[in-house]
């Protein structure tokens, strides 16, 4: 039985019948398995359960039967359009449990793969929010420009997508010898493209009549739900893993936190466009102090992790990725946690839907930016 709904709504609506429709579980707009159960009168939203599930794969229990290795290649089956750092954010638990230093080439090979992860996330996001909202060019532009990611992911590590290179001690093997040239390259020509994704997209008037006032997040609802990322960042609420809870070089580096007060899709829209310019300073940044040396800490044949609790971080393109870690003196977890962005930046969506249209709900799940296998796990 569904559960009663709030009645936000109904006295702009009350000559309709109150009707429940599913929106998914396969559905475009849904961005994988999700089901929506809207509770409707006419086409206005008096409420919304989110039903999740239909990926279920218990990775975080697999975890607990392999090693701290073996595990690492799992993490990029979450969300695995951040990969990179989910993959850094395991191996920074294990690297506290072990006691590991991380040579000081790898850090800087992380940042660059991190960020180059985050802005190809973004484009993703751009090209999809623009195709849900009845915009097919954008999809096209924003898959034309992560293909350059890609390829250099590809060169990189032989993956474009579940990438297990960042592991514990360092990263898998040392970039190529052009590594440098072809990330300078690419942000030399995407920056000024992020210019055309704004008129293309922000600019465009019809696109911000669907965003703007849509979908409003309180800083308070944020925060007591746990969003992180852009989605609380467009709140107002200024939290960033790698400012905040520092890793890796980001103590090192200059970059600004974009925080908007909106807390609508249109504030959403705007952190992760300036997102992607901020990530293309880093990564110059990175790439202009990036010593040469070993990519990996030696490390024993067998892992071992000694009896503690450990928690690794990291500032995911959807928000805050953590793993909890228990260790026995075995070389397999005695519990694993994760900690997913997704499920609580979705937490949001049955309150900031209600009183909205049908149609406002597709704009404002596009702009939470959930990827659903790192919510079921």
């Amino acid at each position: 039985m569904l559960p009663t709904l709030g009645e936000k709504g109904r006295d702009a609506a009350s000559a309709y019948e109150d009707y429940f429709v599913n929106m998914g579980p396969q559905h475009p707009s849904t961005h994988g398995v999700l089901r929506l159960v809207l509770k409707l009168a006419g086409e206005t939203v008096l409420g919304l359960t989110p039903v999740i599930g239909y990926v279920h794969r218990g990775i975080e229990k697999m975890g607990e039967a392999m090693s701290v290795v073996q595990f690492t290649h799992l993490t990029d089956r979450l969300d695995y359009l951040s990969a990179h750092m989910n993959n850094w954010a395991w191996s920074l638990a294990v690297e506290q449990a072990l006691g590991v230093e991380v040579p000081a080439r790898a850090e800087h090979i992380r940042v660059i793969m991190a960020e180059l992860t985050r802005i190809s996330s973004h484009q993703l996001w751009w090209g999809v929010l623009g195709m849900d909202l009845g915009a097919f060019t954008p999809f096209l532009y924003g898959f034309r420009d992560r293909e350059r990611v890609n390829d250099i992911f590809e060169k990189t590590c032989g993956a474009r997508l579940t990438m297990n290179y960042i592991r514990p001690g360092g990263v898998t093997q040392d970039v190529e010898e052009d590594f440098a040239k072809d990330v300078r390259a690419f942000c030399d020509y995407f920056e000024p493209v992020i210019d055309e994704y704004e008129t293309l997209v922000g600019g465009n008037v019809i696109f911000q009549e669907r965003t703007k006032g849509i979908g409003v997040l309180s800083p308070e609802l944020a925060r007591s739900l746990g969003c992180t990322g852009p989605t609380a960042r467009a709140s107002g609420v200024d939290y960033d893993v790698r400012r905040n809870r520092p890793y890796g070089i980001y103590p090192q580096l200059a970059f600004t936190v974009p925080v908007l007060p909106g807390g609508d899709c249109w504030a959403r829209y705007l952190v992760r466009i300036a997102e992607m310019r901020e990530s293309l300073k880093i990564i110059r940044q990175a790439l202009d102090t990036m010593p040469d040396g070993p990519v990996r800490a030696k490390l024993p044949a067998a892992l071992n992790v000694p009896k503690g609790r450990w928690l690794g971080r990291a500032e995911a393109a959807r928000g805050e990725i953590a793993f909890f870690l228990e260790g026995n003196g075995t070389a397999k977890p005695w519990r694993l946690k994760v900690r997913s962005p997704n499920f609580s930046n979705l937490a949001a969506l049955p309150e900031i839907a209600k009183g909205n249209r049908v149609a406002d709900i597709v704009a404002i799940l596009s702009t939470l930016d959930v990827v659903i296998p790192c919510i079921d796990r």
